[in-house]
């Protein structure tokens, strides 16, 4: 493991033969998983400059727009964690300084590892949380992810834990970039999303990969638009019926395949997020393109009540309950591959083996 500067933020960095992967200090997020033969990363680099969340402050950094999402914008990169929440805080928790998406996405990290992993542990106090994340890169372009998370408190709670997986250009591209994914069953955020903008048809429930708009026309999200300005969030049920699930984006231009692979079990839904020069206001001023692949235990980006409230969708819980004083862990892998076409599906042995078919 190497300490270094990412976009002006600390940051330690291991290599393989094949992968240079980078986690951010603050935040842990992967910030940067490159393929050393194209040079090219996935993942998302915001367009605005980044800074460290703990030099965030409102009245000095009015950039990054206001409310409890400016904090986790001013350092956002590629994968970051949603822990406890997934979405936006209540008003009373954005009050207690509750940002989006939880305090684990802004959060200082210990760092600790090798050549080859990194150990990221941060304890959260406002949810009276530890979580812990090990990276690892394996043969053959396969990252390893190990999570765990202690609750602190005496007792039980309902929780979110979500993978926001974002990617970004080059290897994003419009109308040519291509999306596999296990999904099924699937719904339209239901309420105002981008402040009513985009096509897509609010609550409107569908089959993977056909999503109605609002004027009666139907997108297939597996590949992406051509169109200069869209955006939405739709949810998916991922296959009930295999114990595995995936998402795999792949770049014709790059011949780059790149997805994870987890156990359905511990994640059963995904959400789609795709932000194309929409949104007008900072810090996105219509310059930004993204897609976010976010995977984990609840389908909608909410609120804690509405996560709760909701209970269920499609027969499938909406959250996470964890039990008190309880220790509970995931195994999950990302992996990135040279491929002349887009794969037919993604074999994992449960392990650190992938194959693509």
């Amino acid at each position: 493991m190497k300490q270094v500067d990412f976009n002006g933020r600390r940051a330690a960095q291991i290599e393989s033969a094949e992968l240079r992967l980078i986690v951010t200090q603050q935040g842990g997020h992967v910030a940067a998983l490159l393929d050393k033969n194209s040079g090219i990363s996935p993942l998302w680099t915001p367009n605005w400059p980044s800074i460290e969340p703990s030099e965030y402050s409102p009245s000095l950094h009015p950039e990054y727009g206001d409310g409890a999402e400016a904090q986790l914008l001013a350092g956002i990169f590629g994968h970051n964690i949603c822990l406890d929440l997934f979405g936006g805080p209540d008003a009373d928790e954005a009050a207690a300084g509750i940002p989006v998406h939880g305090e684990a996405a802004v959060a200082p990290y210990q760092l600790s590892g090798d050549e080859n992993h990194i150990v990221l542990l941060a304890d959260l106090p406002r949810a009276e949380l530890r979580f812990e994340r090990k990276v690892e890169l394996a043969a053959d372009g396969v990252v390893v992810f190990s999570e765990a998370v202690q609750n602190q408190a005496y007792t039980g709670r309902p929780m979110a834990w979500t993978q926001h997986v974002t990617l970004g250009a080059p290897f994003l591209e419009p109308g040519q970039t291509r999306l596999l994914v296990s999904a099924t069953r699937s719904r339209v955020f239901e309420g105002s999303f981008n402040n009513d903008l985009g096509k897509q048809l609010p609550g409107a429930e569908f089959e993977w990969p056909l999503c109605p708009q609002r004027d009666g026309a139907v997108e297939d999200l597996s590949t992406l638009t051509r169109e200069t300005s869209t955006g939405g969030f739709t949810a998916h049920l991922m296959d009930p019926t295999q114990e595995h699930s995936f998402f795999l984006a792949w770049s014709p231009r790059y011949q780059l395949a790149f997805g994870y692979v987890w156990k359905r079990k511990d994640f059963p839904w995904l959400g789609r997020w795709e932000e194309n020069h929409l949104r007008s206001w900072a810090p996105w001023n219509s310059k930004a393109y993204a897609l976010g692949m976010e995977f984990g235990v609840s389908p909608m980006a909410e609120s804690r009540r509405s996560m709760v409230e909701r209970g269920k969708m499609f027969a499938t819980p909406t959250f996470f309950w964890s039990p008190a004083r309880t220790r509970s862990t995931v195994h999950y892998c990302a992996f990135l591959r040279h491929t002349a076409q887009l794969p037919a599906g993604v074999q994992w042995d449960g392990d650190r083996r992938i194959a693509l078919l």
